[in-house]
């Protein structure tokens, strides 16, 4: 549902907080659509879809909640590490 995206609970249920480091980065690299070394926030808007065919595009709030969240240095991108 629209504006019930919950990142902390979709990370845990996909289970990247089990994976391998290498594993995460194969997830980083499939969502950095543009092969960019960096996660934007137009490509965080279809993370769902990485996931699943029939995944929904994120709102915008919820696009930039993501975004805060994995955006440690304060550039607007989510850098691989």
């Amino acid at each position: 549902a629209a504006e019930y995206f919950n990142y902390k609970k979709f990370f845990e249920m996909v289970g990247l907080k089990k994976k391998s480091p290498e594993d995460v980065k194969k997830v980083f690299q499939i969502l950095d659509k543009d092969q960019s070394g960096f996660i934007e926030e137009d490509e965080l808007r279809f993370v769902l879809k990485g996931f699943t065919p029939d995944g929904r595009d994120l709102s915008d709030k919820e696009t930039k909640t993501l975004l805060a969240a994995g955006d440690k240095d304060g550039d607007g991108k989510i850098g691989a590490d």
